[in-house]
């Protein structure tokens, strides 16, 4: 018998079933994760609306690298909550990144 699985879903470890995270989720996922990946690393102020969902889905494919690839950790099954955890740690490593080549601007 040849069962079709819905590709909505994950599959988790224990067999249940998980539903994946469309586009939408990653970018409020992102969005958020950016937003306070960059009030951890103090850089809000410079940042806008878009700059924080682009930090946070790039964060997002970071922490997922770090993670996976560097600690040997599953992240696809993680859900909703991992996968935020993932996108905040791959934002803060991103922002302490950029300050490091870019420097801080010195405003007033």
């Amino acid at each position: 018998m040849i069962s079709v699985m819905d590709t909505n879903f994950v599959i988790l470890a224990d067999g249940l079933q998980s539903p994946s995270l469309g586009w939408i989720a990653w970018i409020i996922i992102g969005g958020l994760a950016g937003w306070i990946g960059s009030k951890i690393m103090k850089t809000d102020e410079q940042m806008g609306l878009i700059a924080n969902i682009v930090v946070g889905i790039i964060g997002g494919f970071l922490g997922g690298w770090i993670l996976s690839g560097l600690l040997n950790l599953d992240v696809e099954g993680g859900g909703w909550i991992f996968s935020f955890i993932t996108c905040l740690i791959g934002a803060c490593v991103l922002l302490f990144i950029l300050k490091l080549i870019f420097g801080r601007n010195k405003t007033k």
